[in-house]
């Protein structure tokens, strides 16, 4: 596995990090057996940062990794968890989460800490909560050895925070059609700027990067029939200097396989791969698609919409012109009161959404497409 150090704190990471928001489930919880012999076979293959946090998997990741870390020595992994300020109702309440996650994980300690998710509004909570100061309080006792923080906001928002506050790391959504699409390149280049190591999440877009139409994949298999397409995703990603880890949130032992299998010598794009990869982001910025990643911060609706499932529906129907499935998994195998319809525009999802999507007004449309298709 490639390694890249982080200069200002003297510390070499994987290229690749173990994410703890998508292990593989089985009967609505997280399969044990199956995400254990991931995670015993990306250690022995040089991962050794495994990346979780309070929300994921409904608070069963940290304690997933808990369960599943210990039996290894303490410092042949990086463990790491986030602090959900939005999920807080007082700066105690802020260090009681703190102090519940080292017991779920089962560690004294932190290597790499987070505030997480920061936009504009959540940096009001860190200030109103003291959470940053907390944070480092915890820094000093040895409870945390690197601080940063995870990122979905503006380029602007991004400057305020590294300007006022010192962190080792920050983590931001990085990809290739995020890249050409949003603001992650303006992301890039403030942190390049502060010289700030950077962390990368959703290098595959929630999984589409890995996975694209067909006539997107052929471009990709004739510049390259050998590679997968999710390592089109992961390369391009890795040839980003201040890029120092790029997570993944595997769900099966094949993405553990390739992933490490691409990030052990992440090889730079010829000429032609770049055309193809080009030709593919052009015709992935003329779909119609919602740009939602499957995260589930949404969730859950007050309401009974399952947002993030009517939103894979829709836009597996644009990607792919499934007319017959797509109406039958959104009218026979979806819940009425789970459907776009359902939505009575609350607004407490926007509240949430990390990718800023107008959640209501999505709903209707898919609504309405997926009813007319």
């Amino acid at each position: 596995m490639q390694h890249r150090t982080l200069e200002n704190i003297g510390v070499s990471l994987p290229l690749l990090t173990f994410g703890g928001m998508r292990l593989p489930t089985k009967d609505g919880a997280i399969d044990y057996p199956a995400a254990q012999e991931m995670v015993d076979f990306a250690l022995k293959n040089g991962i050794k940062y495994f990346d979780t946090a309070y929300g994921y998997h409904e608070g069963k990741s940290e304690i997933f990794f808990g369960d599943t870390l210990p039996k290894y020595p303490r410092d042949s992994y990086y463990i790491t968890s986030k602090l959900p300020v939005w999920m807080a109702s007082s700066a105690q309440e802020c260090e009681e989460i703190f102090e519940n996650q080292l017991k779920k994980c089962k560690t004294e300690y932190f290597d790499f800490y987070l505030l997480h998710s920061l936009d504009k509004e959540k940096l009001e909570k860190v200030k109103e909560y003291g959470a940053y100061e907390m944070l480092l309080q915890k820094k000093k006792e040895g409870k945390i050895k690197h601080l940063g923080f995870s990122f979905h906001d503006s380029a602007d928002v991004l400057r305020t925070i590294v300007d006022t506050y010192k962190f080792d790391f920050a983590q931001i959504q990085f990809n290739y059609i995020d890249y050409y699409q949003r603001d992650a390149k303006d992301l890039y280049d403030v942190l390049a700027e502060h010289n700030m190591p950077i962390f990368v999440m959703e290098p595959a877009r929630g999984g589409f990067l890995a996975s694209l139409p067909a006539e997107m994949e052929k471009v990709l298999k004739a510049a390259n029939p050998d590679a997968s397409i999710a390592s089109w995703a992961f390369r391009w990603v890795a040839s980003f200097p201040m890029v120092k880890t790029i997570l993944s949130g595997m769900s099966n032992m094949e993405q553990v396989q390739d992933n490490i299998k691409t990030l052990s010598d992440p090889k730079p794009f010829t000429p032609e791969e770049e055309k193809a990869l080009q030709t593919v982001v052009k015709m992935i910025m003329e779909q119609p698609t919602i740009e939602c990643t499957g995260c589930s911060y949404c969730m859950d609706c007050p309401n009974g919409v399952n947002i993030p499932q009517v939103f894979k529906i829709y836009n597996d129907y644009v990607r792919n012109n499934d007319f017959g499935g797509s109406k039958k998994k959104y009218f026979q195998d979806m819940d009425e009161s789970a459907r776009g319809s359902s939505c009575i525009s609350c607004g407490l999802c926007m509240e949430k959404c990390p990718q800023q999507i107008n959640i209501p007004e999505k709903l209707a449309m898919a609504h309405k497409v997926l009813s007319e298709i």
